[in-house]
């Protein structure tokens, strides 16, 4: 079999202190810093003239999945720390009144369809959650931690043993942002 060398190039955004060593790549902005691990024997990851280099020597189907998977995180670290990310949620209650808020690193969902015992979701590290009115707000610089935030929470509302479409009742995803951090 032939070797092929796979090279991709992302080009590092103004304004941003990137810092690599092994496998581990901290990016510094204005928004605040991530570090990430990216653990692959066969990429490399290097910085040269403003741009990150991503390269594997082997380039099989598998290599080339991980350079793009590679190259979304980093891109994407690269926009949260410079521009942050926003998720919406709706709290819906078309049967019950739901009481929600937040207490310490927990959402606390109240009379969930006339539940008694109160439904809890976790707040990763790194989310920041504001609840006003009917619309929930997750925000912060780490795309995982934000999606994973509001995920947690929607999930929090899963309703089994029900007709779905009569009852309609949850916390639901609305709008995904990328805008900057207010």
């Amino acid at each position: 079999m032939k070797q092929e060398l796979l090279k991709k190039e992302i080009e590092i955004l103004h304004g941003i202190d990137i810092n690599a060593s092994g496998n581990t790549i901290s990016i510094k902005g204005p928004r605040g810093e991530l570090i990430k691990s990216f653990v692959n024997p066969d990429v490399k990851t290097e910085i040269n003239n403003g741009k990150i280099v991503l390269h594997a020597n082997n380039a099989t189907k598998r290599e080339k999945r991980m350079i793009g998977t590679f190259s979304a995180h980093l891109k994407n670290m690269m926009k949260g720390v410079t521009k942050g990310f926003i998720y919406k949620l709706k709290i819906c209650s078309g049967h019950f009144p739901m009481n929600v808020s937040v207490e310490g690193k927990d959402v606390v969902i109240k009379n969930f369809l006339g539940e008694r015992h109160p439904r809890r979701s976790k707040i990763m590290d790194g989310a920041k959650v504001n609840v006003q009115g009917d619309i929930i707000t997750v925000e912060g610089i780490d795309k995982d931690v934000v999606s994973q935030s509001a995920s947690n929470i929607e999930l929090a509302c899963r309703i089994s043993n029900r007709d779905r479409r009569i009852f309609m009742d949850g916390i639901w995803i609305i709008r995904k942002d990328e805008k900057a951090i207010r």
